[in-house]
């Protein structure tokens, strides 16, 4: 079978990086993923992560409406002709995914080919990592996500002890026993997390990543252990660590 006919047959892996956030808490001129972070902007890191993955037929990047013409994505568009930059951004997460998985199926891309949704804001994605996930997602045939066994003991806050002023106390310990921290990329086929996603959206249900999309469908996604550095860097002191870690790698 030639090489053209095959690829007819084997669903590819594509991946989606939502960029419209403004990435408030860390202040700044630009929203966080489009800063400097170790001498280049951060998004940098999971598109160089994602075109470095042979796997990876292409990326698409949703971004703000008001954000597509700005310099620094002509710069990073140059990385790999893999890279198209959309202005598919909404007001929310789940909007900019679902809005770029929208263009993604009207593109022609196979409504069967898996896509990884991946955040921009975790810049310590490597390729191993990636190949991890669409290896075991890939053989099992079902969705899966990165993500990373609980180590730290939880407490449950007592919701009355902050009022008034008064300090916040624990209310009791949570066993941390099959409790995981979910990671990004998340993989799913493409035309599958789109009507889930949409239905969530829809139903305005709390969506807080794509899996929680699709367990709202009944599907329970594969749980693929991924790496303490693929954290998400929300405050300056993750900006901090993160900072620290990549210029470390990069020596």
């Amino acid at each position: 079978m030639h090489a053209s006919a095959q690829s007819q047959h084997l669903p590819q892996s594509h991946a989606l990086l939502p960029t419209a956030g403004s990435g408030s808490r860390l202040g700044g001129v630009l929203p966080k993923q489009f800063q400097e972070l170790a001498g280049k902007p951060m998004l940098a890191y999971a598109l160089e992560a994602f075109v470095n993955t042979p796997e990876i037929a292409s990326i698409w990047v949703g971004v703000s409406p008001g954000f597509i013409d700005n310099p620094v994505l002509s710069t990073l568009s140059n990385k790999s002709p893999l890279i198209r930059f959309l202005p598919t951004g909404g007001p929310t997460r789940q909007e900019t995914v679902r809005n770029t998985l929208a263009a993604m199926l009207q593109s022609g891309i196979p409504e069967n080919d898996w896509v990884l949704v991946h955040d921009a804001a975790r810049p310590g994605i490597s390729p191993g990592l990636i190949q991890k996930l669409i290896k075991e997602v890939s053989q099992s045939g079902e969705g899966g996500i990165l993500g990373m066994p609980l180590a730290d003991t939880l407490k449950m806050a007592d919701a009355h002890s902050a009022i008034a002023g008064n300090p916040t106390r624990a209310l009791k310990t949570i066993s941390r026993d099959h409790l995981w921290q979910a990671q990004t990329p998340q993989m799913f086929g493409l035309k599958r997390l789109y009507d889930a996603i949409n239905e969530g959206i829809r139903l305005e249900a709390d969506i807080t990543d794509e899996a929680s999309a699709m367990e709202l469908t009944g599907v329970s996604p594969l749980l693929i252990e991924g790496a303490t550095r693929n954290f998400k860097v929300t405050h300056p002191a993750d900006w901090d660590l993160m900072q620290t870690i990549l210029q470390a790698s990069h020596k």
